[in-house]
Formats: structure tokens, C-alpha cells, sequence
């Protein structure tokens, strides 16, 4: 399998990708988990954030509204989710760089190296190798001392929630990539990946499923 047909478009499939924001709004309480997420990161003025899996731009407008000092790069192999997200940052005037491409390390070292970087609802749809293969791309990607974010289907704690996760998003992205999330497969990846004190922050019960905000750091030490 090549790292392209791993790739799941963010709402399962292309022609729902015009749908995306409004289905996430709806089903999964984004605003209210999209904002505890830019708290919880508080970037600084001089922070370089990287956001793999940057979709249609939501999160890079909500961190330039809360700091525009902090620098934004954005990656996303979905065309269509990048042109998107390229039109956002136009009409909120903001200066973001957004890139279509497959993450690797390789493929962001012309930027900057980033000090925080954020997967958002990706690791759910890719298999197990990859969700492994993005952490350790990140983990290399990142600055020593930096901070990784992950908010995505975790572990589901609940009854209801495995119910609804598997009424919903196992619909629509399939049950093979998506079960290890519901699992707790991702805290003990990101850990194999390399990263230190990898804690989950925050959970949110959605229609969709529980949706977890994790964070770990690289180590100071490691060059």
C-alpha cells in the first residue's frame, strides 16, 4: 500500500468534501473543541505551528484570530480541501501558508522547524502503519522541547459512544482504520513514535463518537 492510497478525504469521500465543515460543525461540537484546543496550545509570538492534516483551513483561521504573531504552515494532500482553505485565509485576511502534499519531514523542511504541531481528526482515518509512520514523521518534523496536539476519535469510553462512533464515522471512513482509535491505540503510538509525557487533556462526547485532545513533547534532548 503507498502512502496515497491510504489517504481518506476528510468527510470519507471526495464529493463530500464541500459538506465537511458543516457536517463537522454539526456533528461533532467543533466550535466548542476547535477553541479549547487553541487554549490549550496558547501559541506564542514566536512559535511556528505546523498543522498536518490542515483540511479546509478551520484551524488556521481560529489561531491567527487568537495570536496572528504565531506563524502558520498547513499540509494536506486533499486538492480540494486546500483550495478551500486557501480561500478562508483570503476573505479573513490572514497570512497562513497552506501546502498540497503528503506529510513527511521531508516534504515541510524548507519551512521553518515548527515548535507546536497539530493533527486534527486525521489519525482516525489512516491504517495502523500510517497513523505510526505520521507520528514518527512529526516527531522528527518537530523542534526539541516541542509540542505535539492530537484531537481525534480516542478510546471509546462509553457504551453510547462506541454505539454512536460505530453508527457514524465507521460508516463512513470504515471499521479496519478506525477501531484502533476507538481502542486507545493513539497514546501508546504517539509513545513508540518517540514522544515523551503523552497525556490526554480533554474529551468531548459528540454525536459521532468521543473526541480526545492529547498532548506529548519531544524531548529537550534529542537532536
Amino acid at each position: 500500500m503507498t502512502k496515497e492510497d491510504s489517504y481518506t478525504p476528510p468527510a470519507g469521500y471526495r464529493f463530500l468534501t464541500p459538506l465537511y465543515d458543516i457536517g463537522v460543525r454539526i456533528s461533532t461540537r467543533e466550535t466548542l473543541w476547535r477553541n479549547v484546543l487553541v487554549e490549550l496550545i496558547s501559541a506564542a509570538d514566536d512559535d511556528v505551528l505546523l498543522d498536518i492534516g490542515a483540511g479546509t483551513g478551520s484551524l488556521a483561521t481560529l489561531l491567527a484570530r487568537s495570536n496572528p504573531a504565531t506563524a502558520y504552515f498547513g499540509i494536506d494532500p486533499d486538492k480540494d480541501a486546500i483550495q478551500i482553505a486557501r480561500k478562508k485565509a483570503r476573505r479573513a485576511g490572514i497570512n497562513v501558508e497552506f501546502k498540497e502534499a503528503m506529510f513527511s519531514a521531508r516534504e515541510v523542511a524548507h519551512w521553518p522547524l515548527p515548535s507546536i504541531a497539530t493533527l486534527c481528526l486525521v489519525l482516525h482515518q489512516v491504517p495502523l502503519d500510517e497513523k505510526l509512520r505520521l507520528l514518527r514523521e512529526v516527531h522528527s518534523a518537530l523542534k526539541p522541547g516541542g509540542h505535539l496536539f492530537v484531537a481525534d476519535y480516542g478510546e471509546q469510553k462509553t457504551w453510547l459512544m462506541r454505539k454512536l462512533f460505530r453508527a457514524t464515522i465507521q460508516q463512513l471512513d470504515g471499521v479496519a482504520d478506525t477501531q484502533p482509535n476507538a481502542d486507545g491505540v493513539l497514546e501508546p503510538l504517539m509513545a513508540d513514535a518517540g514522544f515523551a509525557e503523552v497525556q490526554e487533556l480533554r474529551q468531548f462526547n459528540t454525536l459521532t463518537g468521543s473526541i480526545s485532545i492529547l498532548r506529548a513533547t519531544k524531548r529537550e534532548d534529542l537532536r
